[in-house]
């Protein structure tokens, strides 16, 4: 056994372990005797001072003598300083501490066998395999896609005899005939054929042309309630169902037309849409009937598909469910490696409205991501920090599962993804997090679908408490502090909230701008039912919120400052409230001449 060789510090250690109390009726007298008198130099898994757990019962493998006979004559460096830890111990104690170690090492041999025997990937079904059979001259990319999958080399079985903490699935119990296959093309797309609106009968097999959440929660239900939760899966009805961001969407998408000195707007059509804000807030895909294709098999028919394709967060499935696992789990590879890496989230948040992406790429984290992301593990379950990353990426934050060296949970998974976020920065203002992904909800003291009022004060009945937040804010600390100290943290934090507090005063200025301009008659508003994105100073004031403090927020967020002040942060807002100023006085003098 490595012998300690840190002499310094002998009291202050002897002190912190005397006090380190552990319930053995909990663990068994082995494990709390080892975590009471050992653990604080000799870590479980990594070594340092000393060897680890792992190491020593590597070693020591079915030889507890040899640990009591070393427990009983320490030697070495180290020797005085372990005397002053295991003097109390009595001979039974220092048998079940041996025994207890020597059993680890056993343990690590029989997960070392098992690690070989599910190294045979899991058959293949006969009904995937007549999928395959036709689709690797149909769709040969979607098929060598799958076959670099972990569902096709792994089934649902196999994945279930992994420790808790390093399961990828989260089910308790599985119909049989899904068991013990790989998870293939039909294990897939035949679940719940009864609630599928876009099943039908292909070569005898009743089909599914959609896999939605529902279909993938057989095996991993925890995940799916906790997307159900996030306010991504509510993206279609949260933007298209809110009349003021409807509006937002039509002056966006529609088409202008200019007659007699004036500009008329032509409601988008839904191709358009769909190419534009709903390609990542998900559309609604509906069945239009069906259609004969002549294929190499003659011909067949397929269901047609309204608002197809489509992957976005919050799409409208055939079969009444919300959202997509492969927007960020793409089809047919379904890596967890992708979508760990912010590329995959860079699809939809790259800006200028949601800069997530861009920020990233120049703050310090993305920095070390781009130079040392290759020597990264991104398939590991779980996430160690420090061993298989050693700088966030948005799943660090928001999503995966992480653990310290020792295997300590820093931060459990979760598909919620709000649930380490206080803030919620996207919005005319920042505030605190709605309490239900369904933003529609919503409604300000003035009766419109806001989180806030048009001057900020928060709609509080529809919004976390102080409480949550402070819980939330804690969820996401935890994670910050695996790598920088308590007062890096806090300091951080303290100028990220400055900032939103700062950045909700300049867009108040720039509403108050527009406010006086509705007032006076210089454009018109809610007042004259009509919209307020279609005038010149209610696009600068939309770009105000929707750019420019959205932009600030994410640069302080995550640490990208440069980002937040030139490249379309602070300058732009300070430069877009004048302009607001100078627009307002122009049209104001313009209707004094007139009248």
């Amino acid at each position: 056994m490595k012998e300690f060789f840190l002499l310094a510090g002998v009291v202050g250690l002897y002190v912190f372990t005397a006090f380190t109390l552990v319930n053995a009726g909990e663990m068994g007298d082995g494990e709390a005797l080892y975590m009471k008198n050992c653990k604080m130099c000799h870590k479980l898994k990594t070594d340092g001072m000393a060897s680890s757990l792992e190491t020593m019962a590597r070693k020591y493998q079915n030889n507890s003598s040899g640990i009591v006979d070393f427990l009983n004559n320490p030697t070495g460096k180290g020797a005085r300083m372990m005397k002053k830890f295991i003097t109390g111990l009595s001979p039974q104690e220092k048998e079940a501490i041996a025994s207890w170690m020597t059993a680890q090492g056993q343990g690590q041999g029989q997960d070392q066998a098992k690690t070989k025997e599910n190294t045979a990937p899991a058959p293949v079904s006969g009904d995937t395999e007549a999928c395959l059979g036709c689709h690797e001259s149909v769709t040969p990319g979607i098929v060598e896609d799958w076959r670099t999958s972990r569902h096709a080399h792994t089934s649902p079985e196999m994945a279930l005899k992994k420790p808790a903490v390093e399961r990828r699935i989260s089910f308790e119990s599985i119909d049989r005939g899904l068991k013990s296959s790989a998870v293939g093309c039909y294990e897939c797309h035949s679940l719940n054929p009864k609630l599928h609106s876009d099943n039908f009968e292909h070569n005898g097999y009743q089909i599914n042309v959609v896999v939605s959440p529902n279909d993938c929660k057989t095996c991993h239900p925890v995940e799916n309630r906790q997307y159900a939760q996030n306010i991504m899966s509510h993206a279609y009805g949260n933007l298209n169902n809110n009349p003021v961001y409807r509006d937002l969407v039509d002056s966006v998408n529609g088409i202008q037309s200019f007659k007699d000195m004036k500009t008329a707007l032509t409601a988008p059509d839904a191709e358009t849409d769909a190419d534009s804000c709903f390609y990542c807030h998900g559309t609604l895909v509906k069945v239009k009937g069906m259609q004969t294709r002549d294929t190499v098999m003659g011909g067949m028919g397929f269901p047609v598909l309204s608002g197809w394709p489509n992957s976005g967060v919050g799409r409208l499935n055939p079969d009444g469910t919300m959202g997509s696992c492969t927007s960020c789990h793409t089809r047919h590879a379904f890596s967890i490696e992708m979508a760990r890496k912010p590329a995959t989230c860079s699809e939809c948040h790259k800006g200028p409205d949601v800069p997530a992406y861009k920020v990233y790429e120049v703050s310090k984290h993305g920095n070390i991501y781009s130079s040392l992301n290759k020597k990264w593990d991104f398939n590991s379950v779980p996430w160690t920090v420090g061993r298989d990353f050693t700088a966030p990426t948005c799943a660090t934050c928001h999503a995966s599962l992480i653990v310290t060296g020792e295997g300590e949970i820093v931060a459990e998974r979760s598909h919620q993804m709000s649930d380490r976020s206080a803030w919620r920065l996207f919005g005319i203002y920042a505030h605190a997090h709605p309490k239900s992904p369904d933003t529609t909800i919503i409604r300000n003291n003035a009766g419109l679908p806001l989180p806030t009022e048009l001057t900020g004060e928060p709609a509080t009945d529809y919004l976390i408490d102080a409480s949550e937040q402070e819980k939330r804010r804690g969820n996401m600390q935890r994670i910050c502090l695996t790598c920088h100290s308590d007062g890096w943290v806090k300091g951080q934090y303290a100028r990220y909230e400055n900032t939103i507090n700062t950045t909700n005063q300049s867009t108040l200025t720039a509403t108050k701008i527009l406010l006086t301009a509705w007032d006076k008659g210089a454009a018109k508003g809610l007042a004259q039912n009509d919209s307020i994105f279609n005038e010149a100073i209610e696009k600068k004031w939309a770009e105000h919120w929707l750019f420019f403090a959205n932009s600030t927020r994410f640069a302080s967020a995550m640490a990208g400052a440069d980002y937040g002040v030139f490249a379309n942060g602070r300058w732009y807002s300070s430069k877009n409230i004048q302009e607001m100023l100078d627009w307002l006085e122009f049209k104001l003098e313009s209707k004094s001449q007139e009248n």
